[in-house]
């Protein structure tokens, strides 16, 4: 191919190209200016840590205390006395493994809103106080010193793994750079997978990429897109350039068990059986959009691989081995540690812009304390979308068939694959090439010639301007761009940093864009070495750290669960459809919404917090409580279910006949039947929603958030 910017040598090839298997993978993917995918370039050796397990799951005193029972006397709402508690919601719970949701509750009174006061013109609860921070972890040393730590980037178009632990190597991430289908290292390798016609696996990683065109196989890329927030909710929300595919989960299940066996092959291989991979911590990434229902579902995924599994007998609590992280948290902590390179100090603040593959994530934190003890805290609600480097070369190949729509011979899948494999060698500076041509050899040496659409002796010519406004400037201005000026107006302190991270911000298109429209702001806009890897070593330095390193979080949706309140003046005038008289006697206004968390209110991490429910049963076989999680990306608040701009997260079953109370009052001859009082608690991590089910400030029950 001739040089890009320059004239072809007008040499007609002879016969048809060789195709370079959908774009050879011979170099490590990353920093690189490329219009394509994060192909691989020059070898870095990245680093990368483990989460802090120490204060994971350690929730004792960190709910409200309940109130006393009800006892069966009482005097309003058929026996029930309010108290100063929020409302009581409804709905159904999974057991932690996903198991089917079972039961119905249609006569679960939720306790009237006395303490918490409604918004103006709503009645309704506002949000619950959120019960106090964990209590800071002492000096001691942890009990698990020493354990092994794992990371994954699971990414769109290239994933890796790291690992660490403080006796190997001196404390430091090291990264498994050798693998299937080379002799040479790679930092990361293509999340790719090759069936044969019955559905089995063929081969992965490099391998299924490099794999010449084989009749019966299917290669399978890019399904993690699948589980992105718009795509779970509506199937005709996925983009329609991308690939039809079988079930992604079954596709991640399938790419995660392949990496995850070589990985415990390879990290034994490298430091001897000493490695207790199968009680090891696994850290996973995953974009910033995604919700607590796609972050489920990864879960699930990954456990079905095999990543964590109960290592010894009496091993209960083996599932809460994998942690999930997401992608701007995991390459803030690895860039606050890069003092040399943007010389950030404790109190500043700074955004990391995570441009990968697939997705581009933003997050604004600001650094606590002292930088021999990092901390840093989440300033603004995270946000994301689907505008990686994979979306130039979507938009290419669209180009491709617009300019060569008559020219049929050009468009089969061999040739358009060598063409995006030609996009891979790009080396796209911008406005400064507009005047140029940028010259694409055919892979079919048939139909030529036709100087009108730019065929010209077997290569395809085209225009630098036209490039940039149909290829690089809808994903990279359009999207990108205000994706960071988005970001930027949500906080009202001044930004002390810029940093770029991911496959996708080797591109020198991407820097210059992002200099040119944000350098007047922010006085340090820069890129580290080792971009492509942030994520990875930054979720393995977490791991290695044993404790938090971010202190706290912006909710970035608001939480509300569907109730049922004692009607009120305004039910009557605005829904007398959903109000009905219980087995109490009292008018219950069913359908309506209290808010758990609110959209960017600020959270300790792992904080939890609790609301008061009250469960009326007729008998003791009456101990089904269904509770409905909603999440609302609007700022809007919102009283009953039908007012829109909600979904349904999950529902949760909580079976309340373990409880003392329950066990108590059934066994009491009541023929008017009983209530019981509880909590719920949820609680909000970087990426995933968990409930619990408390009493007494108690846990006796959990359960994950998603259908």
């Amino acid at each position: 191919m001739s040089c890009c910017g320059e004239p072809s040598d007008g040499t007609k090839a002879p016969e048809n190209r060789s195709l370079p298997q959908n774009g050879l993978v011979d170099q490590q993917p990353g920093l690189q200016p490329a219009i394509g995918l994060e192909k691989p370039v020059a070898f870095h050796h990245p680093t990368i840590s483990t989460p802090p397990p120490v204060q994971y799951g350690q929730n004792t005193g960190w709910g409200q205390s309940p109130t006393p029972i009800p006892t069966p006397g009482m005097a309003q709402f058929g026996g029930y006395t309010p108290s100063n508690s929020p409302p009581l919601p409804m709905g159904a719970m999974p057991s932690y493994g996903g198991s089917n949701f079972t039961g119905s509750d249609t006569s679960t009174l939720v306790r009237p809103p006395s303490a918490f006061t409604g918004h103006s013109g709503f009645g309704m609860a506002t949000p619950p106080p959120m019960s106090p921070p964990p209590p800071q972890q002492n000096s001691a040393p942890l009990p698990d010193e020493g354990k092994m730590s794992v990371s994954i980037d699971f990414g769109t178009t290239f994933s890796g793994v790291a690992y660490g632990s403080s006796r190997i190597a001196g404390g430091r991430v090291q990264q498994i750079l050798n693998w299937p289908g080379s002799f040479e290292t790679f930092r990361k390798i293509p999340t790719c997978l090759l069936y044969d016609e019955h559905g089995q696996i063929m081969a992965w990683g490099l391998e299924a990429k490099n794999a010449a065109p084989m009749p019966g196989t299917t290669r399978c890329e890019w399904f993690k897109l699948f589980l992105e927030p718009h795509a779970l909710r509506d199937e005709s929300a996925v983009d329609p350039r991308l690939p039809q595919l079988p079930s992604a989960l079954d596709l991640i299940v399938d790419f995660l068990s392949c990496l995850w066996e070589y990985a415990k092959e390879q990290i034994t291989r490298e430091i001897g059986a000493v490695a207790d991979l199968n009680s090891a911590d696994v850290w996973l990434t995953v974009p910033a959009a995604w919700d607590a229902k796609g972050c489920g579902m990864m879960r699930e995924a990954a456990i079905a691989a095999g990543l964590v599994q109960s290592s010894r007998a009496g091993d209960r609590n083996w599932r809460d081995r994998l942690r999930i992280i997401t992608e701007p948290e995991a390459a803030a902590v690895h860039c606050a540690h890069l003092t040399n390179l943007h010389h950030l100090k404790p109190s500043q603040n700074f955004i990391v812009c995570d441009a990968g593959g697939g997705t581009v994530d933003l997050a604004v934190y600001k650094i606590i304390g002292q930088m021999a003890n990092l901390e840093i805290a989440e300033m603004c609600a995270r946000s994301g979308a689907n505008c990686g480097s994979l979306f130039l070369d979507l938009r290419f190949r669209e180009l491709v068939k617009t300019l060569l729509a008559d020219h049929p011979a050009h468009l089969d899948p061999a040739s358009l694959a060598y063409f995006s494999y030609e996009t891979d060698k790009l080396n796209y500076s911008g406005v400064v090439d507009d005047e140029n041509i940028f010259n694409f050899t055919c892979f079919n040496v048939e139909d030529p010639h036709d100087p009108s659409v730019g065929l010209v002796d077997g290569q395809l010519a085209i225009p630098g301007d036209l490039l940039r406004r149909e290829v690089f400037d809808p994903v990279v201005g359009q999207a990108s761009l205000s994706l960071i000026e988005d970001q930027t107006r949500k906080v009202d302190q001044r930004i002390d940093a810029l940093l770029l991270v991911g496959g996708f911000a080797g591109s020198e298109y991407l820097k210059q864009r992002v200099e040119e429209q944000f350098s007047s702001r922010i006085r340090v806009i820069a890129r580290p070495a080792d971009a492509d890897t942030a994520t990875l070593r930054g979720a393995a330095q977490y791991g290695l750290a044993r404790r938090s390193l971010v202190s706290s979080v912006i909710a970035p949706r608001s939480y509300i669960m569907k109730v049922k309140l004692p009607a009120d003046q305004e039910d009557w005038m605005k829904r007398p459809a959903y109000i009905k008289t219980n087995d109490a006697g009292v008018p219950i206004c069913e359908n309506r919404l209290q808010y758990l968390v609110s959209k960017g209110a600020i959270l300790r991490k792992g904080q939890r917090l609790t609301t008061k429910f009250c469960k009326f049963s007729q008998s003791n076989q009456d101990s089904s409580f269904v509770a409905v999680l909603y999440t609302s990306e609007t700022e809007k608040v919102m009283r009953y279910t039908d007012e829109g701009e909600t979904s349904e997260l999950c529902k949760w079953t909580v079976d309340l006949s373990s409880l003392p109370t329950f066990q108590q009052n059934s066994n009491l001859p009541q023929p008017g039947g009983f209530y019981t009082e509880f909590e719920l608690g949820l609680e909000l991590d970087s990426a995933e929603v968990r409930g619990i089910l408390l009493y007494n400030n108690q846990e006796w029950g959990r359960f994950a958030s998603f259908p």
